[in-house]
């Protein structure tokens, strides 16, 4: 159901309206009624005939006219059955004020509980409960308590503190930031935040949606809304709780290094979301995406009539990741040509504190024509030389006709005021201290690295390696067998070795005798372990043992290691002690993964060894991974400039590691039974790398349960699997395969072709204007709540998209609906058919109860192809409903 029933009333009820000044339900109703909304409110009130003068009913179903929406300010026991009452009326959304729901602990959970099967029950909508209500400016609409409403603009606000929403209005209302919305979204018992990245992503009056957030609870959802719509409009997000919470139950070195926040901004880095610090720096980003192109690299010119200004807005530049921009020997002789003799020559741009506006606009113009720079910082501190009005109007002029991205700092308070004024009048976004604008700018950098990732998706099956899945499967099932959740050394190589990952070469010796023989079957020098399941930290117990260089030694150093673990841990299981040749390399990495409670599996990659805790240099990622991805996750780390080749050092094969982890993510994928799995070290040099130790912790909860491939991720890979080449009635040769980001252009072309034809018979859905965004819709999924499959033939020696099938999912349902294009020239090859069995395929896959499709009554052959497979079809005037429940 869409969410217009909420955000976009006509008939209000408010349950709890009251009279009493000082109440939350005396501020909602007075907010509602004295504001210009021109639906009709009603207040529902048990005491009272009349509530600030308007006429009361005692109940919701009291109302002769159907509700579009209720809101309830009543105590949260009474909440179901008022909830359950504006269900059997046909209202259509709720919003819930009211508190004391799962924040009170166990009963108020039951609550929360109760209200979501109602909302289910009855197909209701719910804002809330324990929220402040929202603001629609468009319709002077203010459903809130708080104590002024919003202006009018063009930025979605969500928040999780109703508090927090207060401070923000206030604040924005001073520096007159208007919003399109502005909505506290409270417990989210119902309506979360994938819900309304949806909506105000597709919501024409939106150009950017900022988040203030506290928990998740749908990651994947939350995941898959923003990749949908992060591309065309950018998600702010401010998280808070930075705590390392998510690491306190791991076992492994991946566990305690992979703290939660660490993976949230993975998360929102996959999902081309961009993350900031502030409440300010919410509204700095969304103002300079809202006034100017994305940077296309973070080389930075910083323009100055002060140098320290220049070199503050250059310490936060290079802190933050970004690069003063190299300035060409041609500029320099430019800018020499127009600016004092005493200027800096170097970036940042000097041009003195006398600097008039003529000075500033012919730096500027010098500037923007080197292409070594990307976009430009103009700072103007107040000298009695200087006009910040005037070079405030030559810097809106030249923003004008430029495409690189331009901030300005203008420093001051009453004087500069006006040059500020003018400056974000004209689209060039104004901050009052240089930091601010560097923070800015380098999170819309960010955003811009962040949205080349979307186009990234990993498939579902491997290529150049040929993972062992079914050994792996074995393995492990051995392991449970045995009453085990966790694999000795030998076992997590065995799993590794399987996909391709290369250890060393090794044996188990279970006497003495035996450590003697392997270790010279093996070769000279090789390292001793000891090979427990209960032990997982060997050197913490003295159960390593390097450098060993003889039969004697081993044998030795057998007993030594077992007297030594059973001294740390009597109880420990022992199954022998692990042998494995001594291996040399310059450089030791840590790859590993852990299931977060709210992402489910992440991987960590970065300096291993020892010391791994100290220096704490890991990047972490989502699976699936891709060559692409893998080599993103590497690029990050300190220790790639070491990896790189550094002083006079050969590099190592990069490459090589990239595709360990692309073979890593895919074992991680694979088997959801993993819980936790560590490599360190990974010994890597110019020769190669191999694994050293190894350790795995399996799941018990997945252990238990049948789980749904790919289910525990919370990005969907590529689905290969829908991969499949068909001759059509006609002996034409055409590929059906789920649709990529790259197929857009095809896409195109076949849109155009079909507006062209005017034949509206082959549309199932009316397209009126083929645009970048319908094109990108279609194009850009995560395959995970939507499949679009597309059909691929030759044309002369022209491919084609020779048709195209998009199945999406009912979020109120297990349902979903798609729709079918076929053009002109394609039709008459059977494809229709051919696409509503493949779609049909992939909901059964998805476990689909029932699909459903609209189509143009008078569209016989989608008719025949509906009856033909056993939909039921029901038509109301020109519109025809296919429905069909899958078995």
């Amino acid at each position: 159901m869409s969410l217009d029933k909420i955000f976009k009333p006509k008939r209000i009820a408010v349950i709890g309206a009251s009279g009493e000044p000082g109440s939350v339900g005396f501020a909602l109703f007075y907010n509602l009624i004295k504001s210009d909304f021109k639906g009709i409110v009603t207040p529902v009130s048990l005491k009272r005939d009349k509530v600030q003068g308007i006429k009361a009913v005692k109940s919701i179903g009291d109302i002769r006219e159907k509700q579009d929406l209720a809101i309830i300010i009543t105590p949260a026991k009474t909440v179901p059955s008022i909830v359950e009452e504006c269900g059997k009326a046909g209202v259509g959304g709720v919003i819930i004020i009211s508190s004391g729901f799962s924040e009170m602990g166990k009963d108020g959970e039951k609550l929360s509980a109760q209200i979501k099967d109602l909302a289910k029950k009855y197909n209701i909508r719910i804002l809330g409960p324990n929220c402040l209500g929202f603001i629609n400016p468009s319709l002077k609409l203010n459903t809130s308590f708080a104590g002024a409403t919003a202006k009018k603009g063009s930025i979605a606000f969500i928040s999780q503190s109703g508090a927090l929403c207060a401070s923000i209005l206030d604040w924005a209302n001073k520096n007159s930031v208007g919003f399109s919305y502005f909505v506290s979204i409270g417990e989210m018992a119902d309506i979360s935040f994938h819900d309304l990245i949806d909506y105000f992503g597709s919501d024409p009056n939106t150009t950017s949606i900022l988040i203030y957030m506290e928990t998740l609870k749908d990651a994947r959802k939350f995941i898959s809304a923003a990749r949908a719509f992060s591309k065309g409009k950018p998600i702010v997000v401010l998280k808070s709780g930075r705590s390392e919470e998510g690491a306190k139950a791991t076992k492994s070195h991946t566990g305690s290094l992979a703290g939660n926040d660490q993976v949230f901004s993975a998360a929102f880095n996959r999902a081309g979301v961009i993350r900031v610090d502030t409440v300010v720096g919410l509204f700095h980003v969304a103002k300079t995406l809202s006034m100017q192109s994305v940077p296309r690299s973070n080389r930075l010119a910083i323009l100055t009539n002060a140098g320290g200004p220049g070199v503050l807005a250059t310490d936060a530049l290079i802190y933050s990741g970004g690069k003063l921009a190299n300035i060409s020997q041609n500029t320099i002789k430019e800018l020499d040509k127009v600016l004092p003799h005493a200027w800096s020559r170097n970036n940042p741009i000097d041009v003195i504190g006398d600097a008039d506006a003529d000075r500033y606009e012919k730096a500027m113009k010098i500037s923007l024509r080197d292409d070594n720079i990307d976009a430009i910082l103009v700072i103007l501190t107040p000298q009695a030389m200087t006009d910040p009005t005037k070079v405030a109007k030559r810097i809106v002029e030249i923003a004008k006709k430029s495409d690189k991205t331009i901030l300005a700092s203008w420093m001051g308070g009453h004087s500069v005021a006006e040059g500020r004024r003018l400056l974000e009048a004209g689209n060039v976004p104004t901050y009052r201290a240089p930091e601010d604008a560097i923070n800015a700018f380098m999170s819309v950098y960010k955003y811009s690295r962040n949205l080349a990732i979307l186009n990234e998706t990993p498939s579902s099956i491997p290529h150049a390696f040929t993972p062992k899945t079914e050994e792996n499967k074995k393995l492990i099932q051995r392991v449970v067998s045995e009453g085990r959740y966790s694999l000795n050394e030998t076992e997590a190589k065995e799993l590794l070795a399987n996909y391709e990952i290369p250890v060393v070469k090794n044996a188990i010796a279970k006497n003495i005798l035996e450590a003697g023989e392997m270790a010279a079957k093996i070769g000279f020098p090789v390292v001793m372990k000891i090979l427990s399941p209960d032990i997982i930290h060997k050197v913490d117990v003295g159960g390593v043992i390097l450098n060993v260089n003889s039969k004697k030694e081993a044998e030795l150093n057998f007993e030594k290691i077992i007297n030594s673990a059973r001294a740390h841990f009597p109880k420990a299981q022992i199954d022998g002690i692990f042998i494995e040749g001594m291996i040399n390399k310059k450089y030791e990495l840590l790859i590993g993964s852990k299931k977060d409670p709210i992402f489910g599996p992440v991987i960590v990659f970065g300096m291993g060894g020892v010391a791994v805790e100290v220096f704490k240099d890991i990047k972490v990622g989502l699976p699936p991974l891709n060559m692409s991805l893998a080599m993103r996750l590497i690029e990050n780390t300190k220790i790639y400039k070491l990896l790189q080749g550094y002083r006079n050092m050969p590099g190592v094969d990069i490459q090589s590691i990239q595709f360990l982890l692309y073979k890593f993510a895919y074992l991680v994928a694979d088997f959801p039974e993993i819980s936790e799995i560590d490599i360190n070290p990974f010994a890597v040099d110019e020769h190669g790398g191999i694994v050293l130790d190894a350790k795995v912790i399996l799941d018990k909860q997945v252990l238990s349960k049948p789980v749904k491939p790919y289910s525990h991720l919370v990005i969907s890979p590529y689905p290969k699997e829908y991969i499949s080449n068909i001759k059509t009635k006609s002996k034409k040769n055409i590929t059906i395969r789920p649709i990529r980001p790259e197929d857009e252009s095809l896409e195109d072309a076949m849109f155009s072709s079909i507006m062209a034809s005017a034949n509206e018979h082959i549309f199932f859905d009316k397209i009126k204007n083929i645009t970048h965004d319908l094109l990108d819709r279609y194009a850009q999924i995560d395959y995970d709540r939507e499949m679009v499959l597309i059909v691929e033939g030759m044309n002369g020696k022209r491919v084609e998209m020779a048709g195209l099938v998009r199945l999406v999912e009912d979020p109120n349902s297990n349902s979903a609906e798609f729709s079918f294009v076929v053009p002109d020239n394609w039709q008459g090859n059977g494809i229709g058919g051919i696409l509503v069995d493949k779609i049909l395929e992939v909901a059964r896959d998805k476990g689909f109860e029932k699909i459903y499709a609209k189509f143009l009554a008078h569209n016989n052959p989608a008719t025949g192809i509906f009856t033909k497979r056993g939909f039921k079809i029901a038509v109301k005037g020109e519109i025809g409903i296919a429905e069909l429940t899958i078995n």
